[in-house]
């Protein structure tokens, strides 16, 4: 997808499976899955892409997200449940190495969206700034109760790492959007370019159902509340705008948009 001179990628990672009553809930009805099966397998799994984006911008090559890492990760402990392994071949597919990447923007600082910031203590991408919101950063690493397992994955790079606690640009065209209730810091990246947006939600929603239903709740949000009225708040804005979106765990990671028909929001995939 391009974006004027900006281009972006996916990078592909791995596979997720999951009961979807497990992490989608609908308050007040008993199976809201039941018409929404279309968006489940043959055998009722919700199966859902990991990875993240490779944005070419100007002399920057910036990666937003780094997947669930390997299959031997100690940060998984999902029961088998999440796959990964494929996203440094995944961007060499695209021709970069990650002594290329210049800069590494993470929407939110859960296991399968910071697998490939360090393996087994070392940096992954040794040249690279490597940003996230200063209150996920508290949150996940140095708090008290801090995950010992996100702090294992997460301390090496410190010494490369620039926290921002506001919206502001992090590269030519790219803009950073606090989006919380997922996580305390979790963080939209707006990419823009002659006149074309387009809109990396992360985990602000897990599947396009969540875009389209107002009443959806991810059993991962730390905020149920405020998740709901972020992703509510953002999907509103974005439906009918023309904008593209893209979530972390959409198929494929492909871009879509948000349209309106009859009053009602759905998602439109291109």
């Amino acid at each position: 997808m391009h974006f004027g001179d900006i281009e972006v990628q996916p990078v592909l990672d791995g596979i997720g499976h999951e009961d979807p009553h497990r992490i989608l809930t609908r308050p007040g009805v008993d199976d809201p899955w039941s018409s929404k099966a279309e968006a489940l397998d043959e055998q009722g799994v919700l199966d859902f892409d990991i990875g993240g984006f490779l944005i070419r911008t100007g002399e920057r090559v910036v990666v937003v997200d780094t997947g669930v890492g390997t299959i031997d990760d100690k940060l998984l402990g999902h029961g088998g449940r999440y796959t990964g392994g494929k996203f440094l071949d995944s961007l060499r597919a695209h021709g970069v190495a990650p002594e290329e990447v210049t800069d590494v923007l993470l929407t939110h600082l859960h296991f399968d969206h910071v697998g490939w910031t360090t393996q087994k203590g070392q940096v992954v991408f040794p040249g690279a700034t490597y940003r996230a919101h200063r209150l996920d950063w508290e949150h996940f690493v140095d708090a008290p109760d801090a995950s010992p397992g996100a702090v294992r994955k997460l301390s090496p790079i410190a010494d490369q790492l620039e926290l921002f606690d506001q919206d502001i640009t992090l590269a030519p065209g790219v803009d950073a959007l606090h989006s919380p209730g997922h996580t305390p810091g979790s963080t939209v990246f707006v990419v823009s370019g002659e006149s074309r947006r387009g809109y990396l939600l992360g985990d602000v929603v897990h599947s396009t159902v969540e875009l389209e239903e107002p009443d959806w709740r991810a059993i991962f949000d730390e905020d149920p509340e405020l998740a709901s009225q972020t992703r509510n708040r953002l999907a509103d804005e974005l439906a009918g705008s023309g904008d593209l979106v893209a979530g972390a765990h959409f198929p494929g990671l492909n871009f879509g948009r948000m349209v309106l028909t009859d009053g009602q929001r759905r998602f439109s995939a291109l």
